[in-house]
């Protein structure tokens, strides 16, 4: 079995299982934990669970005015590699062929030449946070190891996927099983480390508007 069998066959669909898994466990662990009894009585006028927290979520988009200039760069940048993140991995056709063998769903594909371009923009993004992260002496010291991993996990398929379709470096055949496999690492990791925060981005930030709109903040 050579390396792009490797890559298509096992290390593919062990990553899958591990990310299935993974979610699983780490959703059913916060299940169990419980909820304790809140024995408050809600302030007055206050929205439901459920308006509080779709409110919450909205407010969470942008920055509050107190930090906007402050934090205008993480907020951009933020947005840039998180959007093109969404349409290079939802956007590019290869990537919509995977999705459609595995549950037969599919939609259009954006042109190729989008796709590049949006890669592109999307590997200089993640390095210009990596930059930050060393030269801001908070974001330095309150890193930790897990940081650093999701950064490189996260570029190692933006970067290899550029490399395999611009045929750089090897043959297209070897440039693509590091692809595979860097997307493997990163279904393997994603349950596991900061990662994490895109399952339960929205359902931690609902959460917690509905606890905040329960006393009236």
């Amino acid at each position: 079995m050579d390396l792009l069998d490797f890559a298509r066959g096992p290390a593919i669909n062990v990553a899958m299982a591990v990310l299935v898994f993974g979610v699983l466990w780490r959703l059913l662990a916060i299940v169990f934990l419980g909820k304790p009894v809140d024995r408050t009585v809600p302030r007055l006028g206050t929205p439901g669970p459920f308006m509080a927290g779709v409110r919450e979520i909205a407010r969470r988009m942008v920055p509050h005015p107190t930090f906007a200039f402050a934090e205008r760069f993480a907020f951009f940048n933020g947005w840039v590699f998180h959007v093109g993140l969404a349409i290079v991995v939802f956007g590019f056709r290869p990537h919509i062929l995977f999705v459609k063998n595995l549950t037969g769903l599919s939609w259009p594909a954006l042109p190729s030449g989008v796709i590049y371009a949006v890669g592109a923009i999307t590997a200089l993004s993640l390095t210009a946070a990596l930059i930050k992260r060393l030269t801001s002496p908070v974001q330095r010291f309150i890193s930790t190891a897990d940081d650093y991993v999701s950064w490189l996990v996260t570029m190692a398929p933006v970067v290899t996927g550029l490399a395999a379709v611009g045929h750089v470096g090897a043959r297209y055949e070897t440039l693509l099983a590091i692809h595979i496999l860097s997307v493997a690492v990163l279904l393997i990791w994603l349950p596991f480390g900061k990662l994490f925060h895109a399952v339960l981005v929205f359902l931690s930030r609902a959460t917690t508007g509905a606890f905040l709109a329960r006393r009236g903040v």
